[in-house]
């Protein structure tokens, strides 16, 4: 398994555990009040934080791990990264297209900050996946 394979498969692993991680936090938070009261800010920077921290570490330790030669890139490795970082970029425009509705519909910043949350997870994994796919199944640039 190619090491930018290995980075995907972190960052796919990283990002579900954090995340669901947060969203345990924060609902269990809520109780009976309504979800857009319960406190939340906190949660998403440790999650954030700590996602990014384990990520590096996993990354230096893959890097580490790898024999010799298996850290440089191709051009192949090259082409998949730009191809799953562009397919991953779509959701970031979307989150960031749907906060800027939240907030001019005057919603909560609760609902603001995790709809915002939410695209860049769901970007890392698409881009992830995208990238898994391009590995496993064939990459044919266009």
């Amino acid at each position: 398994m190619a090491v930018e394979e290995k980075r995907a498969w972190i960052m796919i692993v990283v990002t579900v555990v954090s995340y669901g991680a947060y969203l345990a936090v924060v609902l269990g938070r809520s109780g009976d009040s309504p979800l857009a009261q319960a406190p939340y800010v906190a949660a998403l920077l440790w999650s954030v934080g700590a996602a990014i921290v384990a990520s590096i570490a996993l990354h230096i330790t893959v890097a580490l791990l790898a024999p010799e030669g298996d850290n440089t890139k191709d051009q192949r490795d090259r082409e998949i990264h730009h191809f799953g970082e562009h397919i991953g970029q779509s959701f970031v425009a979307i989150g960031g297209v749907a906060g800027l509705v939240l907030a001019m519909a005057e919603a909560a910043p609760f609902w603001i900050a995790n709809t915002i949350y939410l695209a860049f997870v769901l970007s890392a994994l698409l881009g992830s996946a995208a990238k898994i796919a391009a590995y496993r199944v064939g990459f044919q640039p266009w």
